[in-house]
């Protein structure tokens, strides 16, 4: 199982993304598909995603039973602790700060 999450996507990735997978919200994908064609996928993704921003998380043979990535401009980061792979956040900006505090 292949989950992709996709943010301000330009829409001729969108559409490509389309070809492969099931959009069963706007901006996510869904699909049952080899790793070879997942790999090719993230390739396009990489190359078409602009300013936007991409998750593709798959179902694999680890002890949480998934993997994930990420690609394009986006505050968080896999980050891998023990063997498991979590989410950490890098640091807000000085213009993100000065907004949260208003």
């Amino acid at each position: 199982m292949l989950v992709i999450v996709a943010e301000n996507a330009p829409p001729r990735l969108r559409g490509r993304l389309a070809l492969w997978l099931l959009e069963v919200r706007a901006g996510v994908y869904i699909g049952d598909l080899s790793s070879r064609v997942r790999e090719m996928i993230s390739n396009q993704i990489e190359e078409g995603i602009e300013d936007g921003n991409v998750v593709m998380a798959w179902s694999t043979n680890t002890e949480s039973g998934f993997d994930f990535v990420t690609l394009g401009k986006n505050r968080r980061m896999p980050v891998e602790m023990d063997g498991l792979k979590l989410v950490s956040f890098y640091p807000p900006e000085q213009g993100e700060e000065k907004e949260s505090a208003l």
